[in-house]
């Protein structure tokens, strides 16, 4: 269950379509699907490296956050319902991230690099796994389970969208950032209201 919810997060955090995302479909149709899928690596990379600094958090201070697992799971879940709400709204398409990179090792090197340059990524991830209820599990296992499914996930969303543009042979359509957008919006929403109803489950118990 841990690993599902895991990599459904990793697939909702990756689908959205950034200048990383743009920065890949631009790859695989100069230079072929492996090419695209190597940009997408250095992210899920990135995402996954997040992801476990968060989830060592939460392991380190288990005993102290698992007294707080309600307060931090409604935070978690309204955070969550934020960024999906994010996702609802229609963006203009970015333009593709700029890197020197020429072959594939350097191409995921530049986007991990490019990923790890903002911080605030972590405060997300820590406000999701609050949200799961990893704080109150603490459990270093269950912690690594999710990190593996974040991982995964996004690395997985890559794959589909450098499939994808390497059968289509053309940028995708204009309205396609913006359905998958919403459709991470709408599994981040998701996620949100099922940590709001466990955390009053907590209230009520």
């Amino acid at each position: 269950m841990l690993f599902a919810k895991g990599l459904l997060l990793g697939l909702a955090i990756a689908a959205p379509l950034g200048p990383i995302g743009t920065l890949c479909i631009s790859r695989t149709l100069e230079r072929g699907f492996w090419a695209g899928v190597a940009g997408g690596l250095g992210t899920a990379l990135a995402d996954a490296t997040y992801a476990m600094m968060a989830a060592a958090g939460f392991a380190a201070f288990a005993t102290f956050l698992a007294t707080l697992s309600v307060p931090l799971g409604l935070v978690g879940g309204v955070f969550m319902l934020w960024l999906g709400w994010r996702g609802l709204r229609p963006r203009p398409v970015a333009a593709p991230a700029e890197i020197g990179a020429r072959d594939l090792l350097h191409t995921t090197t530049a986007t991990f690099l490019l990923t790890m340059a903002n911080p605030a990524t972590i405060l997300t991830f820590a406000a999701i796994f609050a949200g799961l209820g990893l704080a109150a599990v603490g459990d270093g296992a269950s912690a690594a389970i999710v990190v593996a499914g974040v991982f995964l996930g996004s690395l997985g969303w890559w794959f589909l969208l450098s499939g994808g543009v390497t059968l289509a042979k053309t940028r995708l359509p204009d309205g396609f950032a913006a359905w998958t957008s919403r459709l991470s919006g709408l599994l981040l929403i998701a996620f949100g209201l099922a940590a709001l109803a466990s955390a009053a489950a907590g209230l009520a118990a």
